[in-house]
């Protein structure tokens, strides 16, 4: 896919999924600005990664539930990089607990960093991309958003509420050439699959058609190719990437 002279916002690109969504803008021709809630420590192992393969980044620390601060991040971006065509909505939180146990807190973080961050920064691009009558955003939602999933009702909603999200814009968006589009990954495995107990991987490999869990690359390569115009005329879709979990 070929993302030459492009601008790419990554939330949450520092690790895992994110971190693998920037690289593959990266490698695609994109300059690419990584947000995270964490320090630039947290990313440096990203930012080289890019570096080596003779990409362009930024780190810019911002936690994506907070309005002004969304705002306030893509300025900067605007302001290193002069423009934005990309946004990729990837950052998100788990705070599990079955709903009768579930505290006002854990639903209040979840909900606010999982499906109000996707907001505020949409908020953010939005009057940027009519002006410039075009855009592309990717929002990475779940299919735990699609089918609901026990202990996570407030991660579930989220994820559900982003995919309302991402219908809405593309209509709202879409006379100004902008494409907005969800992608919804099954179990990825990233450093936190790794560590988890044997008794997780196993239910979900029980549930993958493929009998193997994705890799955070599986989705960098459809976010590149919903961000290139291979895929112009596509907007307004949920693209499962899930081995045939949920079928």
């Amino acid at each position: 896919m070929d993302l030459k002279n492009k601008v790419a916002v990554v939330t949450g690109g520092a690790s895992g999924i994110g971190a693998a969504i920037a690289l593959e803008m990266a490698l695609c021709g994109a300059r690419v600005a990584i947000i995270d809630c964490r320090s630039k420590v947290d990313a440096d192992g990203i930012l080289s990664r890019i570096e080596e393969v003779g990409g362009i980044a930024v780190f810019i620390k911002a936690d994506v539930a907070d309005f002004k601060e969304a705002n306030a991040a893509m300025q900067s971006v605007v302001e290193f990089f002069t423009r934005i065509d990309i946004l990729v909505n990837n950052a998100g939180i788990n705070r599990d607990g079955v709903i009768w146990k579930m505290s006002e807190e854990q639903w209040d973080e979840v909900i606010n960093v999982n499906l109000k961050g996707y907001f505020n920064f949409i908020r953010a691009v939005a009057p940027l991309f009519r002006e410039q009558q075009s855009g592309k955003i990717v929002n990475i939602t779940s299919i735990n958003g699609l089918r609901g999933k026990f202990g996570q009702a407030n991660y579930a909603a989220a994820k559900a509420g982003i995919i309302g999200l991402t219908k809405t814009v593309a209509k709202e968006l879409g006379k100004y050439n902008v494409n907005v589009n969800a992608i919804a990954p099954g179990l990825i495995e990233t450093e936190m699959m790794k560590n988890a107990d044997e008794i997780v991987r196993t239910a979900a490999l029980d549930e993958i058609v493929l009998k193997r869990l994705g890799q955070p690359e599986d989705i960098a390569n459809l976010a590149a190719f919903l961000c290139s115009d291979l895929a112009r005329h596509i907007t307004g879709e949920v693209i499962k990437v899930d081995g045939g979990q949920y079928i």
